[in-house]
């Protein structure tokens, strides 16, 4: 019988530690492995069905306008309602999955590509109406911006959107300003595509974007969709009350308790002067408002457990036409 030394059952007890260690971390690597795998394999799974039902929303929302008369658009029309609708879409999944859609009239805010004139022999030059609304819009709660500050967020605004290199007024900004920051990037000179590109502009921080926790941002009251007219059935109080100097928060809380009360007839744009009890035009030009809309703003947000996926598509309507016009899964 061979005899092995003492040094050689010392390395061979070694070799056999190392061994059995390295099956070990091989084995929980690999167990590690195959829990990693499920969970993707779930997620990915959750994912399609979230991204599914949220589909299934934004087709909701779609259907509810392509059913509504849209020669006069309010409040009162079903696809205001469809969040509440959406609390009965459980019974249309198995999976206890659910969706929360809504859509919004975008002819109820301020488009702020009409700020200057798009044709014609004053194309490129402030649109006179438009900029005194969205003046008064930052001028009034929530923002309460000083008019210095308003003309120089206004006209780099117009800059942005206008087709020439030159700079209006003392605060706007061309290439020259936006090629000399740390990131530089290049001044559009043309109209916004979307709204989210204000941030871009000299002036437009995100606080007065997106707002703060006590008020929104002017992102709850701008477009770049429409032809510039304000649908005053559907429109917020804060841009009803952007629409002429002469209406007031006690004007404007009364257009809303008029225009709520299904009575009443909101099927011409001058039912604000029953609400108010005049017969002026505070409206000036008439063809400031309107009381009809194409461009709606759709969300819709699939829901299972503490899960989801929303969905946000802009869609234009032409009669009993629809087209997305945009989409993003977020």
């Amino acid at each position: 019988m061979a005899i092995i030394p003492k040094d050689e059952k010392g390395v061979a007890l070694i070799l056999t530690i190392t061994l059995i260690g390295l099956i070990v971390i091989l084995t929980l690597q690999f167990s590690k492995s195959i829990r990693t795998g499920l969970y993707e394999t779930a997620n990915f799974a959750d994912g399609v069905k979230l991204e599914a039902i949220a589909k299934s929303g934004f087709n909701c929302a779609l259907a509810a306008l392509y059913e509504d008369d849209n020669d006069v658009d309010s409040l009162r029309d079903n696809w205001a309602f469809l969040n509440q609708y959406s609390s009965y879409s459980t019974s249309l999944f198995d999976n206890d999955g659910r969706f929360e859609a809504e859509v919004v009239d975008l002819a109820g805010k301020i488009q702020i590509n009409r700020l200057i004139n798009q044709t014609g022999e004053q194309k490129g030059d402030y649109n006179t109406n438009q900029q005194k609304m969205v003046t008064r819009l930052l001028s009034n709660p929530p923002f309460n911006l000083e008019s210095d500050k308003i003309e120089e967020i206004l006209d780099a605004i117009k800059d942005w959107i206008d087709d020439d290199n030159e700079a209006t007024g003392f605060g706007g900004a061309e290439d020259s300003y936006y090629q000399s920051l740390d990131h530089p990037y290049s001044c559009r000179n043309a109209p916004l595509e979307s709204l989210d590109e204000l941030l871009l502009i000299k002036g437009i921080t995100p606080e007065l974007f997106y707002g703060t926790g006590e008020a929104q941002g002017i992102s709850a009251y701008l477009t770049v969709q429409g032809d510039g007219a304000v649908n005053i059935n559907t429109a917020d109080p804060v841009v009803l009350e952007a629409l002429s100097d002469d209406l007031d928060s006690t004007m404007v809380e009364e257009m809303v308790t008029y225009r709520n009360n299904e009575k009443n007839d909101l099927n011409k744009p001058d039912w604000y002067k029953s609400a108010i009890g005049t017969k002026q035009d505070y409206i000036d030009p008439p063809t400031l408002i309107t009381i009809k809309s194409s461009y709606f703003e759709i969300r819709s947000r699939g829901i299972k457990d503490s899960r989801s996926k929303e969905i946000i598509g802009i869609v234009q309507r032409n009669g009993k036409n629809l087209t997305v016009l945009s989409w993003k899964m977020l």
